[in-house]
């Protein structure tokens, strides 16, 4: 939250009352202009640092108010004590949110549903859809058909692996590229058959390390709030 809190005790009496009041009605709508301004800053801020992380489209999820966009008058206490806030926020689905908060706080992440986490490996392509590929997901959009079915075995480290048989690879090495072989039993043109291949692997947890520093962009907004507070007037 950006915050800025005004107290304005000015003499009360003769001519200097309708002074004061226009006076603290500049201020507080510089300060509501200001934190406005800087609310945007700081979604602004945190979106870029996104984009330079390779994290796509995912900034789209920080969305930023006021109380200017709010109500436009900020909260008073009385005539004289006024208070104005910009909030930048996460938005979006429940899965947004959560990988908005592991990327900026940091977060260990457990399988919702039995005992592993499926890890598609580079055999196989990496999303379906916008989603991030899962064995559910392998089987519900067609890949069964389109590469082969899948098969649970134990691996090395005694961990459950996912594997595929008889199926077609790049014959150039090209990741994700495997395909089912023809009717014939054939790979298809440019592939070589490959008796089995590993889509999936297993692992009973992972971290993820938070790559954004939320607070540190905050607080260079902050920093700059004075000087917004100061342009606000200036232009009003």
């Amino acid at each position: 939250m950006i915050d800025i809190q005004i107290d304005l005790n000015l003499p009360k009496q003769g001519v200097y009352q309708q002074y004061r009041r226009y006076i603290l009605q500049k201020v507080q709508a510089a300060s509501l202009a200001a934190t406005d301004v800087a609310a945007e800053k700081g979604k602004s801020g945190i979106r870029r640092a996104m984009s330079g992380a390779g994290l796509g489209r995912l900034g789209q999820g920080i969305g930023s108010t006021s109380d200017l966009r709010r109500n436009g008058r900020g909260h008073r206490r009385n005539e004289f004590d006024f208070s104005a806030s910009g909030i930048v926020y996460a938005r979006g689905s429940e899965r947004t949110r959560g990988a908005i908060e592991s990327y900026t706080a940091g977060a260990e992440i457990r399988p919702v549903r039995g005992r592993w986490l499926w890890v598609a490996t580079d055999e196989i392509p990496a999303r379906a859809g916008r989603y991030r590929m899962t064995p559910a997901l392998y089987r519900a959009n067609g890949f069964e058909k389109k590469i082969g079915p899948l098969v649970e075995i134990k691996g090395p480290s005694g961990a459950p692996v996912l594997i595929v048989h008889n199926v077609g690879v790049n014959a150039a090495g090209k990741k994700r590229q495997a395909k089912s072989l023809t009717k014939r039993g054939a790979p298809r043109k440019g592939q070589i058959e490959q008796k089995s291949i590993i889509a999936f692997y297993a692992i009973p947890r992972t971290a993820r390390t938070a790559r954004i520093n939320v607070s540190s962009i905050l607080a260079d907004v902050q920093a700059q709030l004075p000087s917004l507070f100061n342009q606000a007037i200036a232009g009003g």
